[in-house]
């Protein structure tokens, strides 16, 4: 996969088709901006959060390129230490992982790459695609995607394609803008 995975392969593709609703858990480290995300996909606008304890679920339609009339069921974890030994129950049989990242916060950065290949490793998650949401973009100091894959090191995810590989793309995003 790499770095220009983007340009060659599409989350989307490696998505189960069909009709039903795809189920997507959204996880990340506290104050990463997962809520936000959540309520800017689902409604398209800024909402003011509190730090989520436990999880919000809501249902998002796809509006956009090979999303559009995609329904989506999104499970936001909480990112809060103590509730990342939850997030396992909360990524069996999803058909994605969107793990929101503060493009900004590199105290952090070791932390959020540990939880990530914990998670991305894990048995149940062998064949989930991951998207990388690198939020927090638009604050000075937002590090650039390229540099993000190699701080998170996606590499060792692999290819794709391979047995054990995952699918992967790093997106860089605003959540309240």
């Amino acid at each position: 996969m790499g770095a220009n995975m983007g340009k060659n392969a599409s989350l989307l593709d490696a998505l189960p088709s069909g009709q039903g609703t795809l189920h997507v858990v959204m996880l990340g480290l506290d104050s990463a901006g997962k809520t936000t995300a959540l309520y800017r996909l689902k409604f398209d606008q800024y909402l003011n959060t509190v730090p989520t304890i436990g999880f919000n679920c809501e249902k998002v339609k796809g509006m956009i390129g090979k999303a559009k009339g995609i329904n989506f069921l999104v499970w936001d974890v909480g990112g809060q230490e103590k509730l990342r030994p939850l997030w396992k129950s909360y990524t069996r049989c999803t058909d994605g992982i969107v793990f929101v990242l503060d493009s900004v916060d590199m105290e952090r950065m070791e932390e959020a790459k540990m939880e990530l290949i914990r998670t991305v490793k894990a048995p149940e998650n062998s064949t989930v695609p991951i998207l990388v949401l690198a939020n927090k973009q638009d604050l000075p100091g937002a590090r650039e995607p390229r540099e993000l894959e190699k701080l998170l090191g996606l590499a060792e995810l692999g290819n794709g394609g391979a047995p054990g590989g995952h699918l992967w793309h790093v997106q860089p995003a605003c959540a309240i803008t």
